[in-house]
């Protein structure tokens, strides 16, 4: 069966891409095939298309819901007008268009609305002819776009008709649904590349240049979690073992609580799926927030704080110190699961084990309590 990808996931294939993330690399996040995430960036050149908006004209769901619950009540088209202060020749063509007031229903009339609303707009290019020669015989000349937009501004000032962005060039180039330019003049390009391509990519080594989409710093973080004032903010990251195994670890800040998670692999999907699980059997006063690397395991972060309702802190690139409670859990944890061991053969059953061990040590920290003990305690002071 084919694979389908939602809006928000054809978002994160656009920023990944930006960022400097290849094909595999975004395919690994999104548990997809390097070639559907080419042809996803393909169609628009790697250019992220601008996302539609609705006029504000023009009715909204909410107002469809109001119309379709007036004409199951038997109400007037002047009486629903009334109460949705809007026209009567608005609300008659939305009900006439969409079967009439007997077979009127709001979420497929705001359906095909959406549909008839696209109307691509022509680019440029394809309405001003002589504009496109000029560009065209440029190009051929092995101009670059910047060059061209440079050389109209100062020979056409007086004609605005004649201007045109350099961007625009680009994106006329390589988004093949604008037609105007044929996408082969690409090879005029300094860089020859079948689509738009951030600076930092790279084909070669790792890409630690890139960085979480739209995440949130931990410089960001309240006084109060940076305080370990309260029980329920945690610190996250994946301990690594051979044949490229992974177990995900997760210790409240101020209780020193520890909790394993088996993960299915290091992919953002596995990831994310473990960590929604583990934080779906914790009551809801351990559930405050959770602080992360960089790592692209987490790049669904969104998704997981959407889920959850709990917000993800970033540390800074190459700043594990920032997560120091993590890091000095991890190490505890290796006299478990030592380097160059698979953690794939371990259970749940067995980390589960484990962390009750971890949980049941005292630690100097705590003035030699154990994390449950301390855990006991925050909860009793609460309670």
């Amino acid at each position: 069966m084919k694979r389908t990808y939602s809006k928000e996931e054809r978002d994160l294939v656009f920023n990944l891409w930006k960022q400097g993330a290849g094909f595999s690399d975004i395919g690994r996040v999104l548990q997809a095939k390097p070639g559907s995430i080419f042809t996803i960036l393909r169609e628009h050149g790697g250019i992220k298309p601008a996302r539609r908006k609705r006029s504000a004209i023009q009715l909204t769901l909410e107002e469809r819901e109001e119309i379709r619950a007036g004409l199951s009540a038997k109400m007037s088209l002047r009486a629903i007008v009334r109460s949705l202060n809007r026209s009567p020749s608005t609300i008659s063509r939305e009900v006439n268009r969409n079967r009439g007031r007997r077979w009127y229903k709001a979420v497929a009339a705001d359906r095909r609305a959406w549909r008839l609303a696209k109307r691509p707009k022509h680019c440029v290019l394809a309405e001003n002819i002589q504009l496109k020669e000029i560009v065209i015989e440029k190009l051929q000349l092995n101009w670059s776009p910047e060059q061209i937009s440079g050389w109209l501004r100062r020979n056409f000032s007086a004609v605005k008709s004649m201007q045109i962005s350099h961007e625009t060039i680009y994106k006329t180039v390589y988004v093949r649904s604008r037609k105007a330019l044929d996408h082969k003049l690409a090879r005029h390009f300094r860089r020859a590349h079948k689509m738009r391509q951030s600076k930092k990519h790279s084909r070669s080594g790792d890409r630690g240049t890139i960085s979480i989409v739209n995440g949130v710093s931990i410089h960001e973080r309240s006084q109060s979690i940076d305080n370990r004032r309260t029980k329920g903010h945690w610190e996250g990251d994946l301990i690594a073992g051979s044949g490229n195994t992974h177990i995900a670890t997760l210790v409240d800040r101020k209780t020193r609580l520890t909790l394993l998670l088996k993960v299915a692999g290091k992919d953002a999907g596995s990831v994310n799926t473990a960590l929604l699980n583990a934080f779906a059997k914790l009551p809801g006063k351990m559930k405050k927030s959770l602080t992360w690397d960089r790592g692209m395991e987490l790049a669904r972060h969104a998704e997981f704080t959407q889920k959850s309702n709990i917000p993800v802190y970033f540390c800074d690139p190459q700043s594990p110190w920032q997560r120091g409670t993590n890091e000095n859990t991890n190490s505890l944890i290796r006299q478990y699961f030592p380097k160059k061991t698979c953690l794939a053969r371990h259970s749940q059953m067995v980390l589960d084990g484990v962390s009750e061990q971890l949980n049941g040590r005292p630690r100097k920290v705590l003035n030699f309590r154990t994390p449950k003990e301390a855990m006991d305690r925050a909860v009793a002071l609460t309670a």
